[in-house]
């Protein structure tokens, strides 16, 4: 039973995460959006002392439950390896503890010393969020593009087409090599990731070693048949000593499905001095423990679960444009600075997942790899979208409002005078004049002596916000004319 239970909560918690992942309209985070705000390594960037605690008593109680219900990495982890049909093809392995904590040492350091990309490179939730968001969204936007041209075929437009393309093709490698690898771990090892690489599933595992409920031997009743050992996909039960390694146990049931002497019980083991004792102690009701922590993981879920509003908004392609070559990286309104997003930002890719306009796309710089990075080539940061600050599960984007975005200055534009067309082209524009949304941009004469000159934008600096409108709808090309500088530490007007 409680195996049952834990294959229906994790499949909640899978499809939660990955349709929030893969929404194309962003109405779906107000009901999902919990899914990633209770994930481990998010919430402790986030300082959120409501969950973090509420997951380690969860841990303290039930064992690693969280591994195998909560984490979407993990659950992968085991979709993966049901597709092994091969029988009994695990066994016991000792811990390599010197391996655990010694790289998870390494990543507390890396990230103390700001390498924040490699630790993002190991975190679970960021990981599984780079390999939807890069892998299986493209399929997702390809298949809702064909319904949408089927739709429109029979003069229907309830499906809206979505643009599909690759916002970076370093972060796109890296998600692929870590599929491949945990799926090459997990088809020959099961947890082998969890209990060897993964720093959640070390700090978790700390916990699990003192929880309440566990799996229990009874030495009289085991045969040694060693079939809880070869289907533990943690490799954490050594049938021949009766002893299990609770720091790696994730709590699946599959031994006390496995065990046919009624030897393995998941209760909480006590020391027994008498045969009655241990009578009494071989017969647990195993619907009442397994409703138990069903219920206590579905409380947890709906105390932690928080929700949004979503602001709906369209793409604009334009292909033949070229990054602008910034002095000072641009973060989103509500990041407050760049070094307040790269100490928090846990590079899942929800935020990039979830920008209408395709501005934010994961960073290719070393420093802030797969982070996100705000570009203009295909769509301006629209004073009226605040979703990025929504979605964000860590605080690296804080939530604002409409109007606290329209005060937000995250950077200033910058014309480019050997870039304007107005000069090189000799022609009339004010594209970038007439699109500010903040009336930034006044046209003034090329010529200052000459007021009948063609017309060449200035921008005021203490009205523009960065929004990017002007360098978005700049015609110059490869370059716009216009573009927008970032700003360290964003301040309001």
């Amino acid at each position: 039973m409680l195996k049952k239970i834990r294959i229906v909560l994790a499949t909640i918690m899978m499809t939660a995460v990955t349709l929030l992942l893969l929404d194309i309209s962003g109405a779906l985070h107000h009901w999902l959006g919990w899914s990633a705000k209770i994930q481990f390594l998010p919430a402790l960037l986030a300082l959120n002392v409501v969950i973090i605690v509420a997951l380690v008593l969860l841990t303290l109680i039930f064992g690693r439950i969280y591994c195998s219900v909560i984490c979407p990495l993990g659950i992968m982890q085991d979709i993966i390896s049901w597709f092994n049909k091969k029988k009994n093809r695990f066994s016991y392995s000792p811990e390599k503890r010197w391996l655990r904590y010694g790289l998870l040492g390494v990543l507390i350091v890396a990230f103390v010393l700001g390498l924040h990309a490699l630790v993002a490179l190991f975190a679970p939730y960021s990981s599984y969020g780079r390999i939807v968001t890069n892998l299986l969204a493209p399929l997702y936007g390809w298949a809702n593009n064909g319904l949408a041209a089927v739709a429109e075929h029979y003069d229907s437009y309830a499906v809206a087409a979505d643009d599909v393309w690759v916002r970076s093709w370093i972060t796109f490698g890296i998600a692929a090599v870590t599929f491949v690898v945990i799926a090459i771990l997990a088809w020959r090892g099961g947890r082998t990731y969890c209990n060897t690489l993964c720093p959640v599933g070390t700090i978790l595992s700390f916990f699990a070693r003192f929880s309440w409920f566990k799996i229990a031997f009874d030495a009289d009743k085991c045969r040694s048949c060693s079939l809880c050992s070869k289907n533990c996909k943690a490799s954490c039960i050594d049938y021949k000593n009766h002893r299990v390694d609770y720091s790696r146990c994730v709590t699946c049931g599959n031994c006390l499905e496995k065990c046919n002497f009624d030897a393995l019980h998941y209760c909480h083991p006590k020391k027994q001095t008498a045969k009655q004792e241990t009578a009494a102690q071989d017969n647990p009701d195993q619907m009442r423990r397994a409703t138990l922590v069903g219920a206590g993981i579905v409380a947890a879920d709906i105390a932690l679960a928080q929700t949004g509003k979503k602001v709906d908004g369209g793409l604009a392609i334009i292909e033949d444009k070229k990054p602008a070559k910034r002095t000072t990286k641009l973060t989103p309104p509500g990041s407050i600075s760049a070094k307040n997003m790269a100490t928090h930002c846990t590079a899942c890719q929800l935020c990039v997942s979830k920008c209408p306009n395709g501005v934010l796309r994961p960073s290719s710089d070393l420093a802030t790899l797969m982070q996100p990075a705000m570009s203009f080539e295909r769509g301006a940061c629209r004073p009226e979208c605040v979703r990025c600050s929504e979605v964000c599960p860590t605080g690296a984007i804080r939530p604002i409002t409409i109007e606290e975005k329209t005060n937000i200055v995250i950077g200033h534009a910058v014309w480019v005078r050997s870039n304007c067309i107005v000069l090189t082209d000799d022609v009339n524009c004010g594209n970038c004049a007439r699109h500010c949304p903040a009336g930034a941009i006044m046209m003034v004469p090329a010529d200052k002596d000459n007021p009948d000159s063609r017309m060449v934008p200035a921008v005021n600096e203490a009205s523009c916000i960065g929004c990017g409108t002007c360098e978005y709808v700049c015609p110059a090309r490869p370059f716009s004319a216009i573009y927008v500088e970032g700003h360290e530490l964003h301040n309001n007007i």
